[in-house]
């Protein structure tokens, strides 16, 4: 639960992506204007990106499992 959903105009509906860095999505989409939301994006919903799905279990497996929980939970893109 450590991924915002990245809103844009230009991203397809029916797909969540996932907010990464950069104005980017974790499947390297961007968009101008795009951010993250203040909801989660997770990877088990049914709707999430198979690209920034795959990308988030990669790089989730990096961090220590301490930093893994909820208050841990910390937006890059908001302290830029």
């Amino acid at each position: 639960m450590r991924w915002e959903k990245a809103v844009a105009d230009g991203l397809a509906s029916g797909v969540s992506h996932a907010f990464g860095i950069f104005d980017k999505t974790l499947c390297d989409i961007q968009e101008v204007g795009m951010s993250p939301s203040d909801h989660w994006w997770l990877l088990e919903r049914e709707d999430a990106c198979g690209a920034c799905r795959e990308a988030a279990i990669v790089i989730d497996g990096r961090w220590p499992r301490s930093m893994r929980i909820e208050d841990a939970r910390v937006s890059v893109a908001r302290r830029l």
